[in-house]
């Protein structure tokens, strides 16, 4: 257990200082950016709360400073800091300027106060009990009354905190036009709610040592949802930054791999039509390699195969296309990606010489391309597909589906 919560508590003590020192450089060039300088401060104490805390460094900080478990105190504040600088963020991303600025004072002053109180009654009660780790320091120091009551504020000021955090974030979710900022937003949702579980269970455990039942039972659901808590939260405010790489990650791999499965079709119309490549053709080993502009390049690649079927469209009559249909068993639609498919797959199945007859193919009913690139992309890799698949014979009957 003692290791599970070590590894907790590194993992936010890294997290914290490095999203600290990811969003630095923007501080340097946003100098007067209060919300940003609110966020920084945040991820700044978030790490600091877990590293001072961590067993290997505790007693070295408690000597430094020459009083036992001072490292509870520096927790505290950084806790209560942090929380604030939540606030801040919050109000000054969902409110006007003029406004954000007015309650946002009202949160520093609010939570400065209670910092004031907070560090002046740990002077004066302090935790009373010595202990190897942080979780049992605490422990047994809330068995004595002031100390308890010590323990009862601050966990106040840090549910008030959340449960803002909370009220705020979804808030501003349904306020926010981006997709990874409405996501950033539940998460630190998420992560207050965690918190506030956490309060909720010292709590009970604060309760225990005056209703005499030992609540020790519950410190391995408040310290994880504590630490879970704060790395969601971490992860929540970071998530706008990053997010919209993967984003990008994701749309590259989906064109790459639109790109690859559209070249048996675009290779079938480049031979029988080769007038249609604007470049030279790789081989099918190098077209594994990513072009370097995979955009250019899969754009090209369903501009041409729509040339190849338009020039393949004049040797086939909807009779034509109908006969084929039967023979094979399938569906009589032009339109669908099959249909699609079939035209091809029934031209290129003749002769070079009756191609170059043409045919009435004015009554063969012709999808309008998509006017979104990207629902064009979609369509062309069903028609690709079903192309791939009637060479292989798959498609049979009205149970012949379109695979993807």
């Amino acid at each position: 257990m003692n290791t599970v919560y070590g590894f907790l508590a590194w993992v936010c003590a890294l997290g914290g200082l490095a999203a600290f020192a990811y969003r630095l450089p923007d501080l340097v060039r946003r100098k007067h950016d209060t919300a940003l300088w609110a966020l920084c401060t945040y991820f700044l104490c978030s790490g600091i709360s877990f590293l001072v805390d961590l067993d290997a460094l505790r007693v070295h900080i408690s000597a430094l400073f020459g009083r036992p478990n001072v490292t509870s105190l520096i927790v505290q504040v950084a806790v209560v800091v942090l929380t604030a600088a939540q606030q801040v963020v919050l109000v000054y991303w969902s409110c006007p300027p003029e406004e954000a600025r007015l309650r946002a004072r009202r949160r520093v002053l609010f939570f400065g106060a209670a910092l004031v109180v907070l560090v002046a009654a740990s002077i004066a009660v302090g935790p009373v009990t010595k202990s190897k780790t942080a979780t049992s320091t605490i422990l047994l120091s809330i068995q004595h009354g002031e100390y308890a009551l010590y323990m009862s504020f601050y966990l106040v000021i840090c549910a008030i905190g959340q449960f803002e955090t909370v009220r705020l974030s979804l808030r501003f979710t349904k306020m926010a036009n981006r997709q990874w900022l409405k996501v950033g937003m539940r998460t630190v949702t998420l992560g207050a709610g965690l918190i506030l579980v956490y309060c909720v269970t010292r709590g009970i455990q604060i309760a225990g040592t005056r209703l005499h039942f030992d609540g020790s039972a519950l410190d391995p659901v408040q310290w994880s949802c504590g630490s879970i808590g704060a790395l969601l939260q971490i992860i929540g405010w970071t998530i706008p930054s990053w997010g919209i790489h993967i984003t990008r990650a994701l749309g590259w791999l989906r064109s790459y791999r639109s790109y690859l499965r559209l070249r048996p079709l675009w290779w079938a119309l480049y031979q029988a039509s080769p007038d249609i490549a604007l470049d030279p053709p790789r081989s099918w080993p190098r077209d594994l390699i990513p072009p370097r502009d995979l955009h250019y390049s899969l754009y090209r690649r369903v501009i041409e195969i729509r040339d190849g079927q338009l020039t393949l469209r004049t040797s086939l009559s909807l009779a034509d296309f109908a006969r084929e249909a039967r023979s094979r068993d399938l569906p009589e639609d032009p339109t669908s990606p099959l249909g699609e498919a079939l035209q091809v797959r029934a031209v290129l199945s003749r002769p070079p010489e009756e191609r170059a007859e043409r045919a009435d193919a004015a009554d063969i009913p012709a999808r309008p391309p998509y006017e979104d690139f990207r629902d064009e992309v979609e369509w062309l890799t069903e028609v690709a597909s079903s192309f791939t698949a009637l060479a292989q014979g798959r498609p049979r009957g009205s149970e012949a589906q379109v695979t993807s």
